[in-house]
């Protein structure tokens, strides 16, 4: 069998997004009713890696499209301090590409011993996780044999949205979730726009990386990609945090990494980017909107509605580090001390 690249990975999502939304569909039509069938008031979410960061974008959806408060689990709590929190009224979520973590897995036991309802969603049906749980919903998405997930987050992010959906019984949101492997194409289709944009990192070793709202998780996303591909180290901030204390951060040659969509964020974020910008900071911004203040735009394909924005986000910003790891003259493939699944406990 040929080994993919990680570039391969990040080609094949597309067709990855699509086959998940007209394969899998009357799987998420089948966990929403489960879901539909169990009392809870809220929601806790077990997660590591880059799962996190999708767990991140769950609490925005579920929370504006479900009205459902999200809570992300402390694992450790679980495992090696061994004082589990109660799960009074909570639906427990899994969420893992290997469902194969110990720390995650007993966030699932715990769960399951409250008399909980567990699901799991991962892109493993065969996964302990997956076995563990009442209900699962399968990523479908391949083996993914690259190190740093790519088409697997992006999968995870559409299962996430497509739950939301199916939860909410809309099928205007089912809709428009279907544009969403359209505009990840023309992303991929115009990957070589991307590549002036890294020149402001090239040669740095740190940046601060900020989004908010759906996009916080596209934040978090970014500059993990980021610090495992490239090397550098790169903070993550919800732009209403970078308010608070990290704006003494920003001095002349800092480099600021956005991910600024049209919605009702747009105007806070862009208002933050002009500031740290008068302040000498270079800003590289990821962006539906042409009046976006940047030294370098990404573009994003526009007219998505801003909670489906974070899957394409998630692309430019996988072609961006890409980019950026090439022209640093290290290995995309073989980022170093890492495996590609990772066991905590």
């Amino acid at each position: 069998m040929a080994i993919m690249s990680l570039w391969d990975e990040i080609l094949s999502q597309p067709r990855v997004l699509g086959a998940f939304l007209e394969d899998r569909w009357h799987e998420v039509v089948s966990v929403a009713d489960w879901i539909s069938t169990k009392s809870f008031s809220y929601v806790v979410m077990a997660a590591r890696g880059s799962s996190d960061n999708a767990a991140r974008y769950a609490q925005y959806l579920w929370g504006a499209h479900n009205h459902l408060n999200v809570a992300l689990a402390a694992p450790s709590l679980y495992t090696l301090f061994h004082s589990p929190p109660g799960l009074e009224d909570a639906l427990v979520v899994g969420i893992s590409q290997s469902g194969e973590s110990p720390d995650l897995l007993a966030v699932l036991e715990s769960g399951n011993a409250q008399g909980r309802p567990t699901l799991a969603i991962t892109n493993n049906p065969d996964s302990p996780m997956a076995t563990l749980a009442d209900c699962h919903l399968d990523l479908a998405a391949g083996p993914e044999l690259a190190v740093a997930a790519t088409k697997t987050y992006t999968s995870q992010l559409l299962a996430i949205a497509a739950l939301s959906a199916a939860m909410a019984g809309d099928d205007g949101l089912t809709t428009l979730l279907r544009k969403v492997p359209v505009a990840v194409n023309q992303i991929l289709d115009d990957a070589e726009l991307i590549r002036p944009a890294v020149l402001a990192l090239r040669d740095q070793t740190r940046c601060v990386v900020i989004g908010r709202g759906y996009n916080h998780a596209t934040a978090f996303e970014w500059a993990l990609k980021i610090a495992e591909l490239s090397y550098l180290v790169a903070q993550p901030f919800s732009a209403a945090d970078f308010r608070h204390g990290p704006m003494a951060l920003v001095e002349p040659g800092l480099v600021v990494l956005a991910v600024a969509t049209d919605g009702p964020l747009f105007e806070d974020l862009a208002d933050l980017l002009r500031v740290v910008r008068r302040n000498g900071a270079r800003v590289v911004a990821i962006s539906d909107r042409d009046d976006c203040p940047a030294d370098a735009l990404v573009r994003l394909p526009q007219g998505l509605p801003e909670w489906t924005t974070p899957i394409p986000a998630t692309v430019a910003a996988q072609v961006f580090t890409y980019q950026l790891t090439v022209a640093r003259n290290d290995d995309p493939d073989r980022p170093r001390h890492l495996h590609k699944v990772t066991k905590t406990i």
